[in-house]
């Protein structure tokens, strides 16, 4: 056992415990959190809409993302999962700079950064990814995972900013379109 196993396990279950927790606060209301009725009603308010499925799919994302990055299974996904989910949690933040004390992104952009570079460097050898011969972490998988987030999160940034606009921002649906809110 190395040291840098034994640093790698301790990022994993910091970074990860913390999500399952802000995961669970989303999806149960444990930890005074609000539920997925309370918080999918605030994420309603601030843009995501529809509110409910956006608190649940966050939640799911920090706390599975969270659960795999404790354990070490999955690195790749579960790491990008949460990059992707506090790149969005960070930018409804960037307006009041960077320090958490002033509601600024330095919180959440630190667990976003922390998972990222998790993906990178992998789980270390204190995971069920290194006992299960890194079936699930191959460098193919982190590098399509982490490309893969980045649209995915600045897709729902841009959703959220048009429903935040208003329908004056929003396209006009042509004939045969479909629009979802």
């Amino acid at each position: 056992m190395s040291a840098r196993d034994l640093g790698l396990l301790a990022l994993r279950v910091g970074v990860g415990g913390t999500l399952v927790a802000h995961g669970a606060q989303k999806l149960f209301g444990w930890f005074g959190g609000g539920g997925p009725d309370q918080t999918g009603a605030m994420f309603e308010q601030i843009g995501f809409r529809p509110g409910r499925p956006h608190a649940v799919a966050a939640g799911v994302s920090e706390a599975g993302g969270g659960a795999l990055l404790v354990v070490g299974l999955g690195t790749p996904g579960a790491s990008a999962a949460i990059a992707g989910t506090m790149v969005v949690a960070s930018s409804m933040h960037v307006g009041s700079g960077f320090f958490n004390t002033e509601g600024g992104f330095e919180y959440p952009a630190i667990l976003g950064w922390s998972a990222a570079a998790l993906a990178l460097t992998g789980p270390g050898a204190l995971s069920l990814d290194h006992v299960l011969g890194h079936r699930l972490n191959r460098s193919w998988m982190r590098n399509i995972a982490l490309a893969a987030a980045v649209p995915a999160a600045l897709t729902i940034i841009a959703r959220r900013r048009r429903n935040l606009a208003g329908p004056a921002a929003a396209p006009e649906a042509t004939a045969g379109e479909v629009t979802s809110g």
